[in-house]
């Protein structure tokens, strides 16, 4: 480091080095896959020793879970009031995906998710059920928990038609036509049953 160079503190250092082993992480389960992907071998392309990646990741499981949850983009849908949650919902199926820097990587961790075990015991437990509580308490009610994982799956439905199985029509709309359509079924999915029946009441009454 010379004197004209910024001192970079231990926390950027450490977030720098944590994205590049994502970034190695990432490309080599879409590369190779869940089982044959290794600390060493994500340290190495990382340029950094595998028992950092271990204190930073803890093991393979959680890495994979990372490499995940950081192309997932769960942050927004989490966030979300129960007002934008829809939306949020349908934008967070195509953050990844629609993206031609993540879309590979995207498409390849889901895969591994489904024809892997132990990957879509991870994607389940560690990146999608902590989303999937978080959007159950934002809707709430009696049937929050019912509600917010009917609505993971429809969105995951159409991820995995859409950018794994090709399905035509899926594969051809844009994502505008997509938003159009999914929006009004993610609006009724998360509306509690509570407000459902007063808006009910509400219409008969005008």
């Amino acid at each position: 480091m010379t004197a004209d160079e910024p001192r970079v503190s231990r926390a950027e250092r450490r977030r720098r080095t944590e994205n590049a082993v994502l970034q190695a992480a990432r490309r080599q389960f879409a590369e190779a896959g869940y089982e044959r992907t290794s600390i060493r071998a994500v340290a190495a392309e990382a340029g950094i020793d595998p028992a950092l990646v271990m204190q930073l990741f803890g093991n393979k499981e959680r890495l994979f879970a990372a490499a995940a949850g950081s192309s997932a983009a769960v942050d927004q849908l989490v966030d979300a009031s129960l007002e934008d949650l829809p939306a949020a919902a349908a934008a967070h199926l195509f953050a990844g995906f629609e993206d031609p820097d993540r879309r590979a990587a995207a498409e390849a961790l889901l895969r591994s998710s489904l024809t892997h075990d132990q990957a879509g015991a991870v994607l389940r437990d560690q990146v999608m059920a902590p989303a999937q509580a978080a959007v159950a308490a934002t809707i709430g009610g009696e049937d929050g928990e019912l509600r917010a994982a009917v609505l993971n799956a429809c969105t995951l439905g159409v991820a995995i038609s859409r950018y794994l199985l090709r399905d035509p029509v899926l594969a051809g709309a844009t994502s505008e036509q997509l938003e159009s359509v999914l929006e009004p079924a993610l609006r009724a999915i998360s509306r509690p049953a509570a407000s459902q029946r007063a808006e009910d009441v509400d219409h008969l009454r005008s």
